[in-house]
């Protein structure tokens, strides 16, 4: 008789960090992660696509652009690769109480693929629930920028853009109006920060929008 697959208990803190491309959300994980261990706080960061060597591989796939993906495609990809982060990562460190912070995740494919790729929010939510094992982060911070003002830090930064950076102005107004959906259907976990303030401002008001998860025991998940 096969044993039903139960999904782990873990105990620990998971902090997503969202927004458009250009929005600062990897300046803020790493000055985040810098203060929190300063605090003595164990505290492990991860990105995404990414984060093991499984989902490092997709991630360049996923963003090569001399590549043509399909958007059914993209999305499976997407959860395929934070299938295996879950697995081989997030559960052993939540397990082991530890504050995870991760640049993207689950609403990242609900925005890009579930409504800018055009495949339904729902059904996208649907796939990554079964990638995730329903895995949910504690709290989500989304930095709100213009499309337009995202653009115009990704050029500023002068590297070449992946494939999905290429997609039109269309596309990214439709990114942001479905974070900006998601934000409002979900205000107790999804904190909305004003990206187009300084990187310390941005950092201050992240740390009081976590405050509230940082001192308290950490409550078991499944």
């Amino acid at each position: 008789m096969c044993t039903r697959y139960l999904p782990r208990v873990a105990r620990g803190k998971l902090i997503t960090i969202e927004g458009l491309d250009g929005a600062g959300k990897s300046t803020l994980a790493r000055a985040l992660a810098e203060t929190l261990d300063a605090r003595g706080l164990r505290v492990e960061l991860l990105r995404e696509p990414g984060g093991v060597e499984t989902s490092e591989r997709i991630r360049t796939l996923v963003k090569d652009p001399s590549l043509t993906v399909a958007p059914r495609t993209e999305a499976l990809l997407y959860a395929a690769a934070r299938a295996q982060l879950v697995e081989q990562r997030l559960l052993p460190l939540l397990e082991e109480g530890a504050i995870v912070l991760l640049d993207r995740y689950v609403d990242s494919s609900l925005a890009y693929q579930g409504a800018a790729r055009r495949l339904g929010i729902e059904q996208v939510r649907e796939i990554n629930s079964f990638a995730t094992g329903s895995l949910q982060a504690d709290r989500t911070l989304l930095l709100r920028i213009s499309p337009a003002a995202g653009r115009e830090r990704q050029a500023a930064r002068d590297e070449r853009p992946d494939r999905l950076e290429l997609q039109d102005a269309e596309f990214y107004a439709c990114i942001a109006a479905a974070y900006d959906e998601l934000a409002a259907a979900e205000p107790q976990r999804i904190r909305v920060l004003d990206a187009s303030f300084t990187p310390a401002t941005v950092l201050a008001d992240a740390l009081t929008a976590i405050d509230d998860l940082l001192g308290e025991p950490a409550g078991e998940r499944g």
